[in-house]
């Protein structure tokens, strides 16, 4: 019974460590599926002028909320961009656009410049410039942006605790869908421009998928994560076990 209490207690202790003080986890992504980010926003591009999010819309758009001194999956996911958009079908820059913003209101239009170069020179065919812009903004914007997007992070620091995500959106600005990670499968990022293309929209599985299944860029696919699910099983019927000693115990005790 001590045991059992003793568990319950470590595991509210964990899950109240990950969240803020109203129990909503203050890093995480909340699916705005279907509703549209405002296009009155006006960031700065690598050069420095001022551009509308609205003269970005004239397709799809796949968008990347990052910072770029980002010590952590920033860079990851950047090459997971470069990674997939090679091996996709659709042609960048014609089928779709790239859009990458940071959410730090201190970095500024040259730095955006220089990772653009970085990230640019990465491909082994290059694209044209303004399939892949490079945003910063200021403090407002971004909070309007991440906020639409529903993307929440956390300054820690001189850095951020952020979700691992992507965005596609339709050339009305419609959140068609999400996927998350760092490393993205070619097919899931076609169909999802295709139906951004056409204003269509669609639920995120890939979140249950990537806790079962872990990418193998080798071969290109997802392997099935044994461990990982067996032990959650295990966890689980553990846990119902507990639960059952303790109806069981008392019942005794109540018959006695």
């Amino acid at each position: 019974m001590r045991c059992a209490l003793l568990g319950a207690f470590l595991v509210i202790a964990v899950s109240a460590a990950a969240q803020t003080p109203g129990g909503v986890p203050s890093v995480d992504v909340d699916e705005h599926l279907s509703e549209t980010i405002p296009l009155d926003l006006r960031f700065l591009d690598e050069t420095g002028q001022p551009v509308l999010l609205s003269e970005l819309f004239d397709r799809p758009v796949v968008l990347s909320l990052v910072y770029y001194r980002c010590p952590g999956i920033c860079s990851p996911l950047m090459s997971g961009l470069v990674d997939v958009i090679e091996k996709m079908e659709l042609e960048p820059g014609v089928d779709y656009r790239v859009l990458t913003i940071s959410f730090d209101e201190t970095e500024t239009p040259d730095l955006a410049a220089r990772k653009k170069i970085n990230y640019m020179k990465a491909f082994h065919t290059p694209i044209p410039e303004d399939a892949w812009r490079f945003m910063t903004g200021d403090s407002a914007s971004i909070a309007r942006i991440t906020e639409a997007v529903g993307f929440r992070y956390e300054r820690q620091g001189k850095d951020f605790v952020h979700p691992g995500v992507i965005t596609v959106l339709s050339p009305n600005g419609r959140i068609a869908r999400y996927l998350h990670g760092i490393t993205f499968l070619p097919f899931d990022l076609k169909m999802a421009v295709l139906e951004a293309s056409e204003e269509r929209w669609g639920p995120t599985v890939n979140r249950v998928l990537l806790y079962c299944f872990s990418y193998d860029p080798d071969g290109n696919r997802y392997v099935f994560n044994i461990l990982k699910v067996t032990g959650t099983v295990i966890m689980f019927f553990a846990c119902v076990f507990v639960v059952f000693l303790i109806v069981t115990t008392r019942r005794s005790r109540k018959e006695s």
